[in-house]
């Protein structure tokens, strides 16, 4: 018996694109409310939706969309004009483990998926904090 664990598509194993794209509506419905962070989006969210759609979903293991589209995420690179500091990445960080909270029973997602959705993006907040 191995003691090896099989790799787990997460994009396929928590929904796939449905899920994803349920996720970034409840994230992007709590920004648009949000008096800090809505300053930093363009009026027109319809285009950030689908970016961040198409990012998750081939982070976690789905299509490539996002990088044949884009190319590299640059992710740090393409936040740069906005200044993100750790106020910004606490609101940020907080709304999208909102969204998330409220699809894991939703979509009966296993704990241990939970908990590496949730440590990307903690990781991902922390990485894009560019103001002290």
């Amino acid at each position: 018996m191995s003691d090896e664990v099989p790799d787990v598509n997460v994009h396929d194993a928590i929904g796939g694109e449905d899920f994803f794209t349920e996720l970034v509506e409840r994230f992007y419905g709590r920004v648009a409310a949000d008096l800090l962070l809505r300053p930093l989006y363009p009026d027109d969210l319809t285009e950030a939706k689908l970016h961040m759609v198409l990012f998750l979903q081939q982070y976690w293991g789905g299509p490539g969309t996002y990088s044949e589209q884009r190319g590299h995420p640059r992710l740090r690179q393409r936040h740069a004009p906005f200044v993100i500091g750790e106020a910004e990445r606490d609101a940020w960080l907080g709304h999208m483990l909102a969204a998330l909270d409220s699809l894991v029973t939703e979509h009966g997602i296993a704990p241990e998926l939970e908990a590496q959705l949730i440590q990307h993006f903690a990781g991902a907040a922390d990485f894009l904090v560019n103001a002290r």
